[in-house]
């Protein structure tokens, strides 16, 4: 009986009997050797298969790690920091108050019995404003009148007396004691008749005066007085007050120091002056809205304010329809002079350091981002002028921060406003800041080095 071929313990062979220990186990022994006269011949081949199976499948349950995807370059928005002219600003605040103020007051005693002007209406120069009676200076112009009619004819008695004994002294028939006492009594007859011309003409301006005039023209408030008040001889009050309203002041005020400040500025260059008789100034209502007419810085004032320290600059508005009413209070903008290289980035380039300290977001050469300490001013229209921490050609990061670390690499976009469109202004017409104090603005010899 010959047997089958022996069947070898191959590599390939002893892979397959470890691998499929587990299906052998469970086949019986006559369906093992079946299968292996079956399959003997080509054993070698079909070992190969099961192999490449298992290990297949080992590779499906352990994957290899899959790398992840690379992120995208993240885009912020820069501006170029260029210097340009910037107007040196300040809100300052102030009260209105009258170009000319006038206390209407009687200049005579007496009984008034009417009131000829409507309260709260515009007089001019000469309006009549109150009537007193005028009976009583009626009969002392009469009676002053009177006196000098007597007076009048006791000058021409004395001066016929006087002429003729003249004449009798050239003759010799008079004595010169005669004479000299004629000319005397002449001499005092013309006093008096000045004396009684100086009583007449005091009782025509006191019958004058019983029409109580307007010293000057503007807007009268209210009647302090009625019909049927008597004023009393030598009477201080007032019967009414007129205010010259059109053009009108401004009283602002700015500290000494800063005022101080700004003419060393103004003297070393370091702030290009403005042309006389410019209309420098704007106001902000209390509702923060613009009033529409400029004024012209007059004077400051040459005594400071003891208490506060504060020096008071006038500044002229013109006023024609009457919306500026004195005591109101208003916040001055004021344009002081111009600084020709001055540096602003938008406010919201401006970041704050846990102890508030400015600082910005910097774009260099190699399209890496870095933070820059900076020292910032007040705001100009939409931007922070910057003191110093920039210099020209620097690029600045205004939008996309919250994709940026320090180092990182970045796109950046140019949103740099070209000239010509509409963009921040620096004039003072433009709209008001929000309310609040803003640093000052002192532009230094160092800030100046480190821009050029």
């Amino acid at each position: 009986m010959m047997r089958g071929p022996t069947l070898r313990a191959s590599p390939s062979r002893r892979m397959l009997s470890g691998a499929s220990v587990i299906v052998t186990r469970t086949l019986s022994a006559r369906t093992l050797s079946s299968f292996r006269a079956s399959f003997g011949a080509s054993a070698r081949a079909t070992a190969v298969v099961p192999a490449a199976l298992l290990l297949l499948g080992l590779a499906a349950c352990n994957p290899k790690p899959v790398a992840a995807p690379t992120p995208p370059v993240p885009e912020v928005g820069f501006v170029k920091v260029e210097p340009q002219a910037i107007p040196y600003l300040r809100d300052l605040p102030g009260r209105v108050a009258p170009m000319r103020i006038a206390e209407v007051r009687s200049r005579v005693s007496g009984l008034v019995v009417k009131r000829l002007f409507e309260q709260g209406s515009q007089v001019k120069e000469g309006d009549i404003l109150y009537k007193i009676d005028p009976a009583p200076y009626v009969v002392e112009l009469a009676s002053t009148e009177a006196v000098l009619a007597r007076q009048e004819a006791a000058l021409v008695l004395a001066r016929q007396q006087a002429d003729r004994l003249e004449q009798l002294l050239t003759r010799a028939t008079a004595s010169q004691a005669q004479y000299d006492a004629a000319f005397a009594a002449k001499k005092q007859a013309e006093a008096e008749v000045a004396g009684a011309k100086a009583a007449r003409d005091r009782a025509q301006l006191n019958l004058g005066w019983t029409d109580v005039r307007a010293p000057i023209t503007g807007r009268i408030g209210r009647a302090l007085l009625t019909e049927g008040t008597l004023i009393e001889p030598g009477s201080t009050g007032a019967l009414a007050t007129i205010q010259q309203l059109d053009p009108i002041y401004v009283d602002i005020t700015q500290s000494v120091g800063e005022l101080n400040r700004l003419r060393r500025d103004l003297a070393s260059g370091e702030l290009a002056r403005l042309e006389d008789n410019t209309a420098n100034v704007h106001l902000i209502m209390d509702d923060n809205s613009l009033y529409p007419l400029a004024g012209r810085l007059l004077f400051s004032d040459v005594t400071a304010d003891p208490s506060t320290g504060q020096v008071t600059l006038r500044v002229q508005f013109p006023n024609p329809h009457d919306e500026l009413f004195p005591g109101m209070y208003v916040r001055a903008r004021i344009k002081q002079g111009i600084d020709s290289d001055a540096i602003a980035v938008p406010q919201q380039a401006i970041q704050r350091t846990d102890d508030g300290r400015a600082e910005v977001w910097v774009v260099r050469a190699d399209e890496t981002v870095m933070r820059q300490p900076v020292e910032v001013g007040p705001v100009v229209g939409q931007n922070w002028l910057i003191r110093s921490g920039l210099k020209a050609g620097e690029r600045v990061v205004v939008d996309g921060f919250q994709k940026i670390t320090v180092g990182a690499k970045v796109k950046p976009l140019d949103q740099t406003p070209v000239h010509g469109e509409a963009g921040p202004k620096h004039d003072a017409d433009e709209a008001p800041d929000a309310p609040g104090d803003k640093a000052e603005v002192a532009p230094r010899a160092a800030a100046v080095q480190q821009r050029h």
